[in-house]
């Protein structure tokens, strides 16, 4: 029995080689998003996509919002942190805590938003980010 690399020709060897070394520098040395960076695109794209039903928020503690929901008959409990988007929160967070308007995404209910960097769903406590779609300004 001959080895197998005596059958193979030794330019195509290195060039194989060659790939499979720049495949795997790739793949260690791609820039990777910061877990900060993967939550800002998962809000942005629950917005974008997402549905709306009625909610309650039934908490605020620290940097959570936590709330609940019913989306087919089936309630969720959920929790969001609000650290990177405190900005669009009205001053009060006590006020914060009644109903509201929950974006979901339609294939995993559980993945939900209540508030993001373009939307938000606390009704009545408009922040920011409401008065800059709507260009209205709260009295509040």
């Amino acid at each position: 029995m001959t080895p197998l690399l005596g059958m193979v020709p030794l330019p195509l060897l290195l060039t194989v080689s060659a790939g499979v070394v720049a495949t795997v520098a790739f793949i260690a040395l791609r820039r990777r998003p910061s877990p900060q960076e993967r939550e800002r695109r998962r809000r942005l794209a629950v917005n974008a996509h997402g549905r709306m039903a009625d909610a309650t928020i039934l908490d605020f503690r620290g940097d959570e919002l936590y709330y609940s929901y019913t989306v087919r008959g089936a309630e969720y409990n959920a929790a969001q942190d609000i650290s990177a988007v405190r900005d669009q929160l009205p001053g009060d967070t006590v006020a914060m805590i009644g109903p509201a308007v929950v974006k979901y995404e339609p294939g995993n209910p559980a993945n939900s938003i209540v508030v993001c960097e373009e939307w938000s769903g606390l009704r009545g406590r408009r922040g920011p980010a409401v008065e800059r779609q709507t260009g209205e300004r709260s009295l509040s």
